[in-house]
């Protein structure tokens, strides 16, 4: 089974380019021009154990929201398209991670009913270039175009970094266990027989 896709998008804001696989080894080539999200998306490969090229080109004079929006809404289509049907995958993930003083867990579902919950330290402050809100608009673009149920719950932490970093490597290691494939799956796990 060849589950792979490349994916591109191209807007007057942006230029995104992926190509993800998701039985890869944890290589990860990816510029978006935000060395701290080319960082976050590098941990959540590794630990994913995925292959993840990312190419993006977008208005970051304005802000950054355009290109992390739409590299969400690009990887989304990716994953979509490289899971086709969801036939014969766990469906379920869930990976709890700690990074020094923080601790996040990630639950999916790889439902075909998009949903977000997004739990975050609210008295975190924000001492870096990225603006933590950003992780919260890349989550929500990729559960949309990805149709999956994503809880995304950091318990604490007192550095940005340190969150979202146990954040995205929950996300790999919960969305590897997702759609690992499990043979006694004859078509997809659901009572109904259909997602």
């Amino acid at each position: 089974m060849d589950r792979k896709a490349n994916v591109s998008r191209k807007t007057k804001e942006t230029a995104i380019n992926i190509g993800f696989n998701l039985d890869g080894s944890g290589k990860a080539d990816i510029s978006t021009g935000i060395p701290f999200f080319d960082h976050m998306l590098t941990a959540f490969t590794v630990h994913g154990f995925f292959d993840l090229e990312v190419t993006a080109k977008g208005d970051l004079d304005v802000d950054y929201h355009h290109t992390v929006e739409d590299i969400g809404l690009v990887f989304g289509q990716a994953l979509s398209k490289a899971l086709e049907n969801k036939k014969s995958i766990i469906r379920f993930g869930d990976s709890c991670v700690p990074m020094d003083e923080a601790l996040s867990r990630v639950t999916i579902d790889m439902s075909n009913r998009p949903y977000l919950v997004y739990n975050f330290p609210s008295d975190l402050k924000v001492k870096g270039t990225f603006d933590t809100c950003l992780a919260k608009e890349f989550f929500q673009a990729f559960c949309v175009q990805g149709a999956i149920n994503l809880h995304i719950n950091s318990y604490y932490g007192e550095n940005e970094h340190h969150v979202l970093e146990s954040i995205f490597k929950a996300f790999g290691k919960s969305l590897h266990m997702a759609t690992r494939t499990d043979e006694r799956i004859s078509n997809v796990l659901s009572s109904k027989g259909s997602l």
